[in-house]
C-alpha cells in the first residue's frame, strides 16, 4: 500500500467540509454579483432574497443545491453553475411545511433545461407526498435553446405533475418576471396565480412575434402585464404592487387552505362573537331592486371582522369570491355584485364563480353563496360566445360539490340564474331568504310585459298600469313565502340574524357525509 504523499509546506490543503462550505457560497451567489445587481437595478429580489422572505426565518432546507447541467455544446461546458438556474426545496409557512421553487434568472436567464425540470418535478413530487402546499416563483426566459427538445419535455414532465396534483394538495404560482410561451402553461394548471405589476408579464407569444405575424403593435404590459390578466384574461388571480407584497398575499391565503384534500381548513381562535347581530344589513341593500350596492359590505358584516380576502377582484367583478371566517371556521364566499352589471351571470362570471366553487369542494372548504341576481346577461356577444355552455360550468360546479352548500337570497333571484347560485335543488344544504326578497321566474317589469301585454298597450296611462301591475304581482307571487311553503326555502330570516344562523348550520354541517357513487370522473362541460 503505497504511503500517501504529504503536501508541500505552503500549499494550500481544501478539505472536504471546506469545499462543501465554497461550493454553497457559488450557489448562493448564482449568476455573481453583476447580475444580482442588475435584478435589484430591475426593481426585483433574486431568487433567494424571495424565499428568504416568503419562508419562516431560518426553516428553508434546500434540495439539489449542487446539481449542473449536462450540456457541452453551444459553450455551455464553460457556463455551469451550482444548482443550475432554480432554487428548490422545503420551509415553513407560519409553522407550515411548503415545498418550493425559485426561478434563478441570474444563471442563464432563468430558463429552463433537462436538469431545471428534474429540480423542479422532484420537489413536486415530494409535496405530492408529503402532502403540502406547492409553490412557485417564476421568473425565467423559458425553454433553454441550447437544451432542444430536452427543454420541451421538461415542460411536459412539470405539466404532467401538475396535473396530478391537481385536487390533491394546493399549487400556487407566482409570477416575478417574464414567463412566456409554454412555460406559461404550468401557473394555468395551478389553482391561483399572483403578479406583480410592472415587473411580471405572461404571453404565449410576444410583441415582436405579434408584430410580425399579424401587424398589430402592442407593449409588453399591455399585452401581457399584471394589470393585464388581472382585469381583461382572468389569468391573475391577483395583482400586487410589489414582490413583497405578492409573497405577503400568498402567506395569507394559505392561512385559509389546508395542506391537502384530506385535511379541513385551519380553524383560527375565534375573535369575533359568533351570536353577534348584523343590525344594518337591512339599511346596507336597498329595497328598490334596481338600486346598486357594494356586495363585499354585505360579506364583510356576516363573516368575522377584517376577515374577507377577495379572490380575483379585477376580474369578473359582476360576482365576488374570496374566503372569509366564521366563528374562526374557514369558509368560500360567492356573491352576486349589484355594482356592477347588476349583478348579473355572465361568461366570466360563471367560469370565475365555477371555478372557486370546485376549488373549495376539493379542499373541504364549505361554501356561503348570497344572492341578489337579476338573471344572465342578454345579448348576441353572449350567446354566441357560448353562455349555455359556459354557463352550465357553474351549474356542473354546484350540483356535483360535497362540501356544506350555505345560500341567502338577500334581494332577488330570477330566472335560470335563482337555479344556478346553489339553489335548494342542485344540492344546497341550506336555503334562506330575507323577507323583502324577491324570486320568479322573470322580474316583475319582465313578467307584466308579457302577461298583460295588451292590457298596458290599451290603457290610458301606460306606465302607470304597468307599476299598478308590476306591485301587484309582486305582492302575489314574487316574495318568498311562496317558494317557503313548498319547501323550496328552509326558512324565511331577518337580515341581522343572518349570521348567527349561518354559523349555527356549518356547526351542524361539520359532520356532513361525502359519500358519492364510484365513477371515474363527469364530464364537465369545458
Amino acid at each position: 500500500m503505497s504511503q500517501q504523499e504529504e503536501p508541500e509546506a505552503d500549499e494550500e490543503v481544501t478539505t472536504p467540509i471546506e469545499e462543501l462550505r465554497e461550493r454553497k457560497r457559488e450557489a448562493e451567489l448564482g449568476g455573481g454579483e453583476e447580475r444580482i445587481q442588475r435584478q435589484h437595478d430591475k426593481g426585483k429580489m433574486t431568487a433567494r432574497e424571495r424565499i428568504d422572505y416568503f419562508v419562516d426565518e431560518g426553516s428553508f432546507h434546500e434540495i439539489d443545491p449542487f446539481v449542473e447541467h449536462r450540456v457541452q455544446a453551444f459553450g455551455m461546458d464553460e457556463k455551469k453553475y451550482a444548482g443550475d438556474a432554480v432554487v428548490t426545496g422545503y420551509g415553513e409557512v407560519n409553522g407550515r411545511k411548503v415545498f418550493l421553487f425559485a426561478h434563478d434568472f441570474t444563471v442563464l436567464g432563468g430558463s429552463v433545461g433537462e436538469v431545471v425540470a428534474d429540480k423542479i418535478c422532484k420537489v413536486m413530487d415530494k409535496a405530492i407526498e408529503a402532502g403540502v402546499p406547492f409553490i412557485g416563483l417564476n421568473d425565467s426566459g423559458g425553454a433553454r435553446i441550447q437544451e432542444g427538445v430536452n427543454s420541451l419535455v421538461g415542460f411536459a414532465k412539470i405539466f404532467q405533475r401538475n396535473t396530478k396534483a391537481s385536487g390533491l394538495i394546493p399549487q400556487i404560482s407566482a409570477i416575478m418576471g417574464p414567463c412566456a410561451g409554454g412555460a406559461t402553461y404550468s401557473p394555468a394548471l395551478t389553482d391561483f396565480t399572483f403578479m406583480v405589476e410592472d415587473t411580471s408579464h405572461m404571453f404565449i407569444t410576444g410583441p415582436d412575434v405579434i408584430e410580425t405575424v399579424t401587424g398589430e403593435q402592442v407593449s409588453k404590459e399591455e399585452l401581457g402585464g399584471a394589470k393585464t390578466h388581472a382585469t381583461k384574461s382572468g389569468v391573475a388571480h391577483f395583482a400586487a404592487r410589489s414582490e413583497e407584497q405578492a409573497l405577503d398575499d400568498i402567506r395569507r391565503l394559505l392561512s385559509y387552505l389546508p395542506q391537502n384534500n384530506m385535511e379541513e381548513p385551519p380553524r383560527a381562535q375565534p375573535w369575533d362573537d359568533p351570536k353577534r347581530t348584523c343590525d344594518d344589513l337591512a339599511d346596507i341593500v336597498p329595497n328598490e331592486p334596481r338600486k346598486p350596492y357594494d356586495m363585499t359590505t354585505v360579506i364583510d358584516r356576516i363573516v368575522d371582522e377584517d376577515s374577507f380576502f377577495e379572490v380575483h377582484d379585477g376580474w369578473a367583478r359582476n360576482v365576488v369570491t374570496g374566503y372569509g371566517r366564521m366563528d374562526g371556521r374557514v369558509v368560500g364566499v360567492v356573491a352576486n355584485q349589484p355594482r356592477v352589471s347588476a349583478g348579473t351571470l355572465d361568461i366570466e362570471a360563471s367560469e370565475k364563480a365555477a371555478r372557486f366553487v370546485r376549488f373549495c369542494d376539493s379542499f373541504n372548504i364549505p361554501i356561503v353563496t348570497l344572492v341578489d341576481v337579476p338573471g344572465f346577461m342578454p345579448g348576441t356577444d353572449q350567446e354566441h360566445n357560448g353562455i349555455i355552455r359556459r354557463g352550465a360550468k357553474l351549474i356542473y360546479a354546484y350540483a356535483e360539490a360535497t362540501v356544506p352548500l350555505l345560500s341567502v337570497i338577500v334581494r332577488k333571484a330570477y330566472g335560470g340564474a335563482y337555479i344556478v347560485m346553489s339553489s335548494k335543488f342542485l344540492g344546497s344544504d341550506v336555503n334562506y331568504a330575507w323577507p323583502g326578497s324577491e324570486m320568479a321566474v322573470l322580474g316583475p317589469r319582465g313578467a307584466v310585459n308579457i302577461l298583460y301585454r295588451n292590457e298596458i298597450a290599451n290603457a290610458d296611462e301606460p306606465d302607470k298600469k304597468r307599476q299598478e301591475l308590476m306591485d301587484e304581482f309582486r305582492e302575489e307571487f314574487a316574495h318568498p313565502y311562496g317558494p317557503a311553503k313548498r319547501g323550496y326555502l328552509d326558512d324565511v330570516i331577518e337580515p341581522q340574524d343572518t349570521r348567527k344562523r349561518l354559523i349555527d348550520d356549518l356547526d351542524l354541517l361539520e359532520r356532513k357525509r361525502k359519500d358519492t357513487p364510484p365513477k371515474d370522473h363527469g364530464n364537465i362541460p369545458l
